[in-house]
């Protein structure tokens, strides 16, 4: 009988592992369009994985924000750095800029190349 009752009324860890996994379950459901396979990515030849860039941008932002540096950045410094080069990296910043700006034109570089 006692174990009935354990079914029945689930432990502390028990009601917190169902919440978390119905709140996974959530999201997973609300951005499944916006998740990448990688399975099929990765046929594809394409890249799966940003570990070289994220590599990068560590190595960049921990020399800078080093005290002995003679130019340091801050912690919001370093944020708004790397959300800029965010954006040129997905060829969006122009885009802003355009957004901001209405006159503002942009060339791509491989226009101006095959020019």
């Amino acid at each position: 009988m006692k174990a009935d009752a354990e079914v029945a009324d689930p432990s502390l860890e028990q009601a917190k592992f169902v919440k978390t996994l119905r709140e996974f379950d959530t999201y997973i459901r609300a951005n499944a369009g916006s998740i990448p396979n990688y399975g099929e990515r990765y046929r594809a030849g394409e890249v799966i994985s940003s570990s070289i860039a994220e590599s990068a941008v560590n190595q960049v932002v921990s020399k800078r924000m080093v005290k002995k540096q003679q130019m340091r950045w801050s912690p919001r410094g370093a944020h708004l750095l790397l959300q800029l080069r965010t954006r040129v990296l997905n060829d969006s910043l122009a885009d802003d800029f355009h957004r901001w700006h209405p006159g503002f034109t942009h060339v791509p570089d491989r226009q101006v190349l095959a020019a």
